[in-house]
């Protein structure tokens, strides 16, 4: 159910010091709100499954259950507005979070909805001769390059991109590096498309590092996992540094995704996942947004080219994840999306 602003604040301070009692967390909400107040709504977070409580009687403490936050529903615009260094965050990596994954991040309804664009897609695209395929997929590439290199701050123009896949030709007053980011996504998903049916096997590291790879090719970064400290611009999330617990930490969300049986969650797993463990020195979440679609193109789902998205909306998502670890502003976003592209694009 929808949370008030105060009971978003609420959960937000419990995730941020678990443990806390009531009358601490009315100390920590600095609202003009009585106790009684407070009590009211760390049951409605306990009715919903939001919270888990211990003890009892006048030493009860509070903590966010799994559930409460993988699903808090959060305002990611009003949290992100809040200085980094204020927020109530988790600056720490949850490595309980992949192996406690549920089967589905889905409710029944958002599947339904989903498989209805889905049967829609696949009727569109049974019906098309292979001339319009062709050029059908040709759009989806160029939308999907030039918007995923956007959300990286690349500023190559639609029209810019278009010419640049169809034609080789560099947009002017541009770096060789943008045109080279835009390319390396066509490349990448040239290969996600062949190798659509080792995707539906299940994800594995020579997959992913390959995708990587492939998007990042000649632009200085290196490949595999990384061995060093990153930070991210924006966020008091820090990813792990050691190389060892990172490719632990992958080991678990591949083992998760592959046991998931509902399509849509894998990918939805994988985009938040593979953006939480940042594996690699960079390029990290062109590669969750690859795989995503590997995965929906394996189980033969529309890819999304997030030709629609806000890209300060995806920022906002994914920043609620990597510190709350809430996946539904990311949901929403993959939920709008999936519906574009399957209205949108057919047979790729």
């Amino acid at each position: 159910m929808p949370l008030s602003p105060r009971q978003q604040r609420v959960a937000l301070i419990i995730h941020a010091r678990p443990g806390i009692s009531s009358s601490r967390v009315l100390e920590q909400l600095a609202e003009k709100v009585s106790l009684v107040t407070v009590k009211r709504d760390i049951a409605l977070l306990l009715k919903e499954g939001y919270l888990i409580s211990t003890g009892s009687g006048p030493s009860v403490a509070y903590e966010l259950s799994l559930r409460g936050r993988l699903f808090l529903p959060l305002d990611a615009h009003a949290y992100c507005a809040v200085e980094p260094d204020k927020r109530l965050a988790s600056a720490h990596f949850n490595f309980d979070l992949f192996p406690n994954m549920p089967e589905t991040v889905f409710t029944e309804d958002e599947r339904a909805l989903l498989e209805k664009a889905t049967i829609a897609y696949r009727a569109r695209s049974g019906n098309m001769s292979k001339a319009l395929h062709e050029k059908e997929l040709e759009r989806f590439v160029i939308e999907l390059s030039w918007k995923s290199s956007r959300i990286e701050g690349n500023t190559y123009t639609l029209l810019d991109t278009e010419r640049l896949i169809r034609e080789g030709i560099e947009a002017p007053d541009h770096s060789r590096a943008e045109a080279t980011m835009i390319v390396n996504h066509k490349r990448a998903f040239d290969f996600v498309r062949v190798q659509r049916d080792s995707f539906a096997r299940g994800l594995d590291r020579a997959l992913v590092e390959e995708v990587h790879r492939l998007l990042v090719e000649g632009l200085g970064v290196s490949h595999g996992v990384r061995t060093r400290v990153v930070g991210i611009t924006g966020t008091a999330y820090r990813p792990l540094g050691n190389p060892y617990q990172i490719r632990e930490a992958l080991k678990r969300l591949y083992a998760r995704i592959n046991s998931i049986f509902d399509p849509y969650s894998k990918a939805l797993v994988a985009l938040a996942g593979l953006s939480y463990v940042q594996p690699f020195e960079d390029g990290n979440k062109r590669a969750a947004r690859l795989i995503g679609n590997a995965l929906l193109l394996g189980a033969d789902r529309a890819p999304l080219s997030y030709r629609s998205v806000d890209e300060v909306a995806y920022r906002e998502a994914i920043v609620v994840f990597y510190e709350v670890q809430s996946i539904e502003p990311l949901k929403k976003i993959f939920i709008e999306q999936y519906l574009f592209s399957a209205a949108q694009y057919a047979g790729a």
